[in-house]
């Protein structure tokens, strides 16, 4: 924070400079001083005052997010909530907090190897009890589940983009009773736990460039389980597919985090049987045989009831699964 701090008072001060020479140059007696310089100053003045506005944007949404803090919260932890947490954990959280397929969420990954540009440190934490969680109260879990905060009430970096907010109140609760119920695992990875944004990513924040995702304030409820759309909606939630697919599983334009982009989920799935989706989530091949380039291994440990919801949501139209 301290860093990207010091860089947003430069770029404070470079624009009273450029402002102030902008200034001296309109003030000069010079004709072509007033002109040139003018021109100059101005346009200055402007890209360093875009840049501030940007970085301010930026920080202010790292820094000072919106969320609320349940500190009396306690998860009972009942045998039916670590089977259910286990179940989500093993879908959601697994991909980058267990980089090693051991079964043991004990993080150590380095997601920011995976963005082709430099915007800090992003290493996955270690969510067994030897972890973070012995810092954690069971409120401020919840808080970095469902507003993406961290215990110092700043944006907890990659996962604040993640739809997890989405996740239910009762099921938000049973991924905290799974995680309290692991046994304590050590990570092997020395890399300094968690997110440090750097200026270059808060600009890019500032400017929209990765948007953060609404505020969910209020109670969350998820609908009555069922192999329909409405469900299937919540399945793709909750196993991230909404996270890189979009919104509405239409796919995502390249991006600076992902230039190749994301393929549209619906435009494919529409000549695809259920039985061939079953087999394409659990073997990784398409139809015809070739890779099918995703995180399919977290998709393949959905029971049938959850892979079917998801093959109706991707059958529905778009307009009518989103509701």
């Amino acid at each position: 924070m301290l860093g990207n701090l010091v860089v947003l008072v430069i770029l404070i001060a470079l624009v009273a400079l450029f402002g102030w020479l902008t200034y001296r140059a309109i003030r000069a007696k010079k004709m072509w001083v007033k002109i040139v310089g003018g021109i100059l100053g101005v346009v200055a003045t402007l890209f360093f005052v875009a840049l501030t506005f940007a970085m301010g944007k930026g920080f202010t949404t790292m820094y000072m997010p919106p969320s609320t803090l349940d500190a009396n919260l306690k998860v009972e932890g009942t045998p039916e909530q670590i089977a259910r947490g286990k179940y989500i954990a093993d879908i959601s959280c697994s991909g980058c907090h267990d980089p090693e397929k051991t079964g043991a969420l004990v993080g150590g990954f380095d997601m920011s190897q995976e963005i082709p540009i430099p915007l800090g440190t992003i290493v996955s934490y270690n969510l067994t009890p030897a972890g973070v969680l012995q810092e954690r109260t069971d409120g401020e879990l919840f808080r970095v589940l469902r507003h993406g905060v961290t215990k110092d009430g700043s944006l907890s970096g990659f996962m604040s983009f993640l739809p997890y907010r989405q996740l239910s109140d009762e099921d938000t609760k049973a991924l905290i009773a799974y995680l309290r119920s692991q046994p304590p695992t050590p990570s092997k990875s020395n890399a300094p736990q968690g997110t440090q944004m750097n200026a270059l990513a808060l600009l890019m924040i500032g400017a929209g460039m990765f948007p953060i995702p609404e505020p969910v304030m209020g109670v969350v409820t998820a609908p009555a389980p069922g192999e329909n759309a409405a469900y299937g909606k919540y399945v793709a939630t909750f196993g991230e597919c909404r996270g890189c697919h979009g919104p509405q599983m239409t796919g995502a334009e390249p991006s600076a985090a992902d230039p190749a982009g994301v393929p549209d989920a619906r435009a494919f799935i529409k000549n695809v049987s259920r039985e061939q989706f079953f087999q394409m989530m659990r073997t990784g091949k398409r139809p015809d045989g070739s890779e099918l380039k995703m995180p399919w291994e977290n998709a393949s440990k959905m029971n049938d009831a959850d892979l079917g919801a998801l093959y109706e949501y991707l059958k529905a139209p778009a307009e009518t699964a989103s509701k």
